[in-house]
């Protein structure tokens, strides 16, 4: 890596001022930078890098002004070199010219300055739930450093890091398994993100498990999905929210996903929409005589293809609904905090939520005989493990599949 000053001789002006441009050069990449200060060419000095300059000088303070400029420049320039040194990493010019613009002299990389930068770029390509999560990872991993002093870097996110995290999630926290499980998925997104920029060389981050346990699915049975239907709600925003559910409950869509609905995406017989979250352009779903229904119940009215409502005030509303239906049978939940089993006690009002809607429908299509692969082409699903995690077909379908037992035909022995 070296670096030079050139005279821009094809920009003199009138007065023989001639711009200064600074040149970084590696290899056979060169990097040109134009920078505040102007000479006369008698007056450069190419080997100091400097104007000279006198007091009975026309320019004497310009010059000044020149020179400090140039220092600075030298300066920043000297520091960015020392950052790729520190970092063991490879120039860049994407990365030099980023440093160089945005007045960047540290020498090492800080964490969390990298990891908000993951955050802002991401907000390009994820979707705004997305973003959230990456956020949320972000301060708990503050809450973290703050807590256990652990020094947060890139090289000291290995299995140390790892035992010192797992204790903070599960001891201080209480964490359960699978949320924990989340956030080494995120955090090593973001590592391989830096490797992927050249913020650091370490693959010490791969090395670390994250855990995940089986898990209840919360699903409405077909008899709670027709009772929850055809309830006639005197209040108007329930009987909104009780539609818009169950027309996830009829789709297999997202709420995102039917909160952007509108007239362009439906047809007779389907909707074709890009899915938010997947971002999957011209996705067909057919539509069922339930799901009709629900839009031709909100045709010709302000609400019109269906009421848009956000997800916090629908899970709070659609729980309305079922406690209103009185679905207060008891469910018990088992989650795993580290090696310990914890159980927690709701009535089941209590668990209905947007996601429930998608999961409502995979589950029952299947008890129905929907064809596996079909679901997942409907439901977007990319592959079979993210398509199971919303499956779980109940003792009503083992008994189903049981029954063909109860077709066989024997003889009494006499």
């Amino acid at each position: 890596m070296n670096y030079h000053f050139e005279l821009r001789k094809d920009k003199i002006n009138k007065n023989g001022l001639i711009p200064i441009r600074l040149v970084v050069t590696h290899g056979k990449s060169r990097i040109r930078k134009n920078i505040n200060a102007k000479t006369i060419d008698v007056d450069w000095n190419k080997d100091n890098f400097s104007i000279n300059n006198q007091k009975k000088s026309p320019y004497f303070e310009y010059y000044k002004a020149s020179n400090r400029e140039i220092q600075s420049v030298i300066e920043k320039v000297e520091f960015i070199f020392k950052f790729f040194e520190y970092n063991e990493i490879d120039f860049s010019e994407q990365i030099f010219n980023e440093r160089f613009d945005e007045d960047n002299t540290k020498i090492s990389i800080d964490f969390f300055e990298a990891f908000q930068e993951f955050i802002d770029v991401s907000k390009l390509t994820k979707a705004t739930g997305t973003i959230k999560k990456y956020t949320t990872v972000q301060n708990f991993l503050k809450d973290f450093k703050t807590f256990t002093k652990y020094p947060l870097r890139f090289d000291t996110i290995n299995k140390k890091f790892e035992e010192v995290f797992m204790l903070y999630c599960f001891e201080e926290r209480k964490t359960v398994n699978n949320y924990y499980g989340k956030l080494i998925s995120i955090i090593k997104t973001f590592m391989q993100w830096s490797f992927d920029r050249q913020y650091h060389n370490s693959i010490e981050y791969k090395r670390i498990k994250r855990t995940e346990d089986e898990i209840e699915v919360i699903y409405l049975s077909m008899d709670e999905l027709m009772e929850l239907y055809n309830h006639k709600f005197e209040n108007k925003s329930m009987e909104r929210a009780r539609d818009f559910f169950c027309f996830g409950c009829f789709t297999g869509l997202r709420h995102s996903d039917i909160y952007n609905l509108n007239n362009a995406n439906i047809y007779d017989d389907h909707i074709n929409l890009s899915l938010i979250k997947t971002k999957t352009n011209d996705h067909i779903i057919p539509l069922n005589d339930f799901a009709k229904a629900i839009l031709e119940k909100y045709k010709n009215t302000i609400y019109n293809p269906i009421p848009k409502i956000y997800s916090q005030k629908l899970n709070k509303k659609i729980q309305d609904c079922c406690e209103e239906l009185k679905w207060f049978d008891e469910v018990k939940l088992v989650r795993f905090i580290g090696t310990e089993r914890v159980y927690k006690k709701f009535q089941k009002y209590q668990l209905i939520t947007s996601h429930v809607a998608r999961k409502t429908f995979i589950t029952n299509g299947l008890i129905l005989g929907m064809n596996e692969r079909v679901l997942r082409n409907i439901t977007n699903s990319k592959d079979e493990k993210s398509f199971r995690r919303y499956v779980k077909i109940e003792e009503v379908q083992k008994q189903k599949e049981m029954d063909i037992w109860n077709t066989v035909k024997y003889k009494k022995s006499e």
